[in-house]
Formats: C-alpha cells, structure tokens, sequence
C-alpha cells in the first residue's frame, strides 16, 4: 500500500522544480562585449540588452548573442586597373557591430557573421573594383600615394554603405600586394638596372673627385712655381739695378777704376806665372817689370 505522504509529496516536488525553472528564466545575464537580443514568438523585441545583470526579463524570451567588440575581416581580390592587369590584393577590413542596431541587425539580416557576408563582403569587393579603374598601370599599386588614397576611399565607401545597416567601419588596410609574375620580374630587373647606374655614378664621382684633387695639387705646384719665378725675377732685377749703380758710379769716379785696377794687379802678382806690364802711354812697346830680381840673380 503506497504512503499517502509520498503521493503528496511527488506533485510538490514537480511544482517546485517548474517554479526554479521558471524563476532561473526571469533574469538574463549578458557576457562583457555582446548584446542580447530578445525574441517573444518570433518577434524581435525593439531595444538589445547590453551587457551585464537584467532582472526581471520575460522567461519565454528566445535569445541571439552579438558580439559588440571590434572584429577583422580578412579579404583577397584580384583588382584589375586601366592596363587590363589583374592584381592581387589582401585587405583589412576594422569594424564593430553597432549594439543599438543589434534588433534591426536580427530582423532584417540575421546573426552578426550573417550581415557580414550579405553587406560586408559585396560591397568590399564592389568598391575594390572601382577602385582599380582609377589606377593606370598595375605597377602604380607599389606607389605609397596610391595606397593611401585606395585606403581612404575603400574606408570611407564601406562606412557610408555599411552604417545604416548597423556596421560600423573604422578602417581599411592594404595588407600585400601581388602583381602579375611578369610585371614583377620587370620590375626586377628595372632596380638591378637602377642599382648598377648608381654604382656607376658613384664610379663616376670618385674619379671626378681625384681628378679635382690632382688638379688641385697641378694648380698648387704652378703657383710655387709662379713665385719662385717672381722671386727670381726680384732678384736679377735687384742686382742688374746693382750694376747699373756701379757702372753709373765708375763712370763718373775714375779714383775708383785706379783703386780697381790696383787691386786687379794685387791678385795677379800672386801668381809667379803672371807677368804685368806697365805701360807708357808714348812707348810702343810695353817694359816687363816683374821678375827683374830672378833676371839679375841669373846673370
């Protein structure tokens, strides 16, 4: 025979555990950097709920989590320009999900990744092929301005495009570059080139600079040579300017031509071989004075 207290007993039993159930489903916890977005018999309800404690929340309440934090969509596409080029680029593209569009975000598109795939990447990729026919040649996309610009204009068409639908883009990175293998190679080749000029021209400098400098050592030693012949110069002309004195002073002092030729005839009488004759100016022949004495011993 059953106890009537376990009969009544397992009913209570029942009421309680549908009431836990029922009290655990009035409050709703949000993790940090999502917003919850509720539905009540497929109706998205209006306003999200950030994150944190929500207490008391409908318990029929059905449940979609958007993560709020800043997320990197990753992009490869090749770009075609003005010559007909395709090249292949890696982008970056910085956004976040707006929390306060989350609801509009749910009913219109879906979850996050779906509203991503739906309006993200198409228009991406849309904006990446516009942007290629504003580029002449496929070589331009290596040049810094025109990655900066192609920036600037991917950022700022995906952030018009994407706001209304609750997407909000803070930026767009160029990540790699990758042209055509034939145009890489060209381009190789144009730097080695390149290089082999500059090694040409600093070459070039170096002879130049020691031609200047042996040029410069030419001049120096011209102009010792310049003022070694002004010296000279100076010189002779200083002692012409002497004989000039003295032939001037002789001329008008004949006591110095006698001192002059006394002292000639000093020297000479130095020299046993030396004979000096002095003259008469009424003879014709000149008498040999010197030696007279040698002359008389031998007789």
């Amino acid at each position: 025979m059953a106890n009537p207290m376990v009969k009544k007993g397992a009913p209570l039993t029942i009421v309680v555990i549908v009431l836990v159930m029922i009290g655990m489903n009035f409050y709703k916890t949000i993790p940090p950097g999502r917003v919850g977005v509720a539905t009540l018999f497929g109706n998205v309800q209006p306003i999200g709920f950030e994150q944190g404690l929500h207490i008391p929340v409908n318990p029929l309440y059905r449940w979609s989590m958007f993560d709020a934090r800043q997320q990197t969509h990753l992009e490869t596409a090749n770009v075609p320009s003005q010559d007909q080029l395709q090249t292949k680029l890696d982008v970056s593209v910085q956004y976040r999900i707006n929390a306060s569009m989350a609801p509009t975000i749910l009913e219109e598109t879906g979850d996050a990744a779906k509203a991503v795939e739906v309006h993200l990447k198409p228009k991406l990729r849309s904006l990446l092929r516009e942007q290629g026919k504003s580029i002449k040649r496929a070589e331009d996309f290596f040049r810094e301005e025109t990655q900066e610009a192609l920036q600037t204009s991917l950022t700022d068409g995906l952030r018009d495009y994407l706001a209304p639908k609750g997407i909000t883009v803070s930026a767009v990175l160029i990540r790699d570059i990758a042209l055509p293998p034939f145009i890489v190679q060209a381009i190789e080749k144009k730097k080695e080139r390149e290089q082999a000029v500059e090694q040409e021209r600093a070459e070039l400098e170096r002879v130049r600079t020691q031609l200047q400098q042996e040029v410069a050592r030419a001049a120096a030693g011209r102009e010792a040579a310049d003022q070694e012949a002004a010296t000279k110069r100076i010189l002779a002309d200083a002692t012409a300017y002497e004989i000039t004195q003295i032939n001037n002073a002789i001329s008008t002092n004949p006591a110095y031509i006698q001192l002059q030729s006394l002292e000639a005839l000093k020297a000479i009488s130095k020299d046993p071989a030396s004979k000096i004759y002095f003259m008469d100016g009424s003879s014709p022949n000149p008498l040999p004075l010197m030696h007279l004495g040698e002359a008389l011993g031998k007789q």
